[in-house]
């Protein structure tokens, strides 16, 4: 038995917080950020394609994809027409895959009957995929915060400018969007301590546990 949960949340909302904390109670998260890294690593078909699409100034010195690169070709306020696009079309169904596999493992895990895994796809863009991605999910979770709350934090601990802040999440979809897709709005504004208790409460309901 598994309840499979699709998390997302606005960028620097604090999905990944609460993404950590299902994983110190038990479940199984399947990180999407991770993933579209490992599909684009050194000498992957997806880096190769990402070349073959976007040209040779893709990649970095170190060899693998040039990440501030592609993030200004892409979310920056001079990236051409369809950038965003050309580049969801190489990584999603990489992406989909992988996560499938993983999927699949976690499942074939479960031995005890009385045991209800829990299998969290961790989707960033989940909002804009959600009419494509190739999993169905028992719940939907969203974490979010005020713009101006997220803008900051990018500002202060990811060393983002506020245009890049801004550009980041012009390219997301709206919070309405993603409130309309869950069936659960986590406030991550709130203290760490009624944050978790917020989730530990959600996963205890989704085991089945008192």
């Amino acid at each position: 038995m598994f309840t499979r949960i699709g998390l997302t949340g606005g960028i620097a909302a604090g999905k990944s917080t609460v993404s950590r904390r299902l994983a110190e109670l038990g479940a199984t998260v399947i990180d999407y950020d991770l993933l579209a890294r490992r599909v684009v690593a050194p000498g992957s078909v997806g880096l190769s394609r990402i070349v073959d699409e976007f040209g040779p100034a893709a990649i970095g010195h170190d060899g693998g994809l040039d990440r501030v690169w592609m993030a200004d070709h892409v979310f920056g306020p001079n990236a051409p027409d369809g950038a965003r696009e050309r580049l969801d079309t190489i990584e999603h169904p990489l992406i989909y895959a992988e996560a499938a596999r993983l999927d699949r493992e976690a499942v074939t895990r479960v031995v005890d009957d009385d045991v209800r895994l829990v299998v969290v796809h961790d989707v960033p863009l989940l909002a804009e995929v959600i009419g494509t991605i190739p999993f169905c999910f028992d719940h939907i979770v969203t974490v979010e915060a005020p713009e101006p709350v997220r803008i900051a934090r990018m500002m202060g601990e990811r060393g983002m400018s506020r245009e890049q802040a801004e550009g980041r999440i012009r390219h997301q979809s709206a919070e309405a969007t993603r409130r309309e897709i869950a069936d659960t709005v986590i406030d991550s504004t709130q203290p760490i301590e009624q944050m978790f208790d917020v989730v530990d409460r959600l996963y205890a309901d989704w085991t089945g546990r008192e």
